[in-house]
């Protein structure tokens, strides 16, 4: 619910009052709702216009476990559709829980670089792992825009959506590592790719 009512009120201001926000391929997006979607992380402001691209659809992000050391933020985190995972050590429950999520016919969120960057950085492996034992696609996006969160209201951002990763029908001389950096190079090559289109986009606009 409070997903819901913080998105829409931000869909409100960014989207339909200011404009600031550009969404393109909406139409790649899976029929079903139950896919894993990754995106280039360079501040908080893709993970916010992300969740407002897929409205009303809701999607289930990944965050590190340290943001819920506080109960009263990380029980905020909860109710906002976040799940902790630690990072420095990953345990069974890094891919349980999200491969859950999927099968309950969620959404989930990961960014494969891990942490902000606004560098190319290799990506890690968790959102074509999670994806492969879901037996579900990996929607691709790209964000180009303000990395300030006041820059929401000022500036102008554009997401970006390709085509689905099929993570179902892969090489069958592949070995389950490889399979997971098969699709992992993918995601970063697609990624880049949409990253590419938006700038020259927004450059010609």
């Amino acid at each position: 619910m409070l997903y819901h009512i913080i998105g829409k009120i931000i869909e409100l201001i960014v989207v339909k009052v200011l404009k600031n926000l550009e969404v393109i391929g909406r139409e790649h997006q899976p029929k079903t709702n139950r896919y894993v979607v990754t995106c280039n992380h360079e501040s908080y402001n893709e993970i916010i216009l992300l969740g407002v691209s897929l409205l009303p659809n809701q999607i289930h992000y990944m965050a590190k476990q340290e943001l819920f050391k506080n109960k009263y933020f990380g029980g905020l985190l909860t109710r906002l559709n976040a799940f902790p995972v630690n990072r420095e050590n990953p345990g069974p429950s890094t891919l349980k829980t999200p491969v859950k999520l999927l099968r309950d016919n969620k959404i989930v969120g990961i960014f494969p670089q891990g942490h902000r960057t606004t560098g190319e950085t290799p990506l890690k492996r968790g959102a074509a792992t999670i994806a492969i034992l879901a037996k579900q696609p990996i929607l691709p996006a790209a964000y180009v825009g303000p990395t300030k969160l006041l820059g929401l209201f000022t500036g102008k951002a554009y997401i970006k959506f390709g085509e689905p990763i099929d993570t179902t029908d892969l090489p069958k001389d592949l070995n389950r590592q490889e399979k997971v950096d098969y699709v992992t190079q993918q995601i970063s090559a697609r990624t880049k790719q949409l990253q590419d289109e938006l700038n020259v986009y927004v450059r010609n606009k």
